[in-house]
């Protein structure tokens, strides 16, 4: 089982799958707010709701593709919330970086 990398990406995946479920209200609400005050029309909130699904499941591909292989620690709260954070924010971690890939490790000696 442990050579299985669904299973090392456990914490990744269960962090990403709840933040994505946290997202659909959270677009929903953002829908709604933004879409009453541009103009009471139930397109425009559609609209927008669509648009912040892609935006978040958009974010949830590059996050799994760029962090998830990393991530090691188990899911707790804490860290579900920063899973959704980044979810949202995911355009300012790639900006961050200034769009460059990630660095590569030094190599290994033989024998280590």
């Amino acid at each position: 089982m442990q050579d299985d990398p669904l299973w090392r990406l456990r914490h990744a995946l269960a962090g990403l799958a709840l933040a994505l479920l946290l997202s659909l209200p959270i677009a929903a609400l953002i829908a709604r707010v933004v879409g009453d005050r541009l103009a009471d029309s139930y397109a425009l909130r559609a609209a927008l709701y669509a648009a912040l699904l892609l935006h978040v499941v958009f974010g949830a591909a590059v996050l799994f593709v760029r962090v998830a292989q990393h991530e090691t620690r188990p899911l707790r709260p804490a860290r579900l919330l920063l899973w959704l954070a980044s979810l949202w924010l995911w355009p300012l971690l790639l900006a961050g970086r200034g769009g460059r890939p990630p660095p590569n490790p030094p190599p290994q000696p033989p024998g280590a």
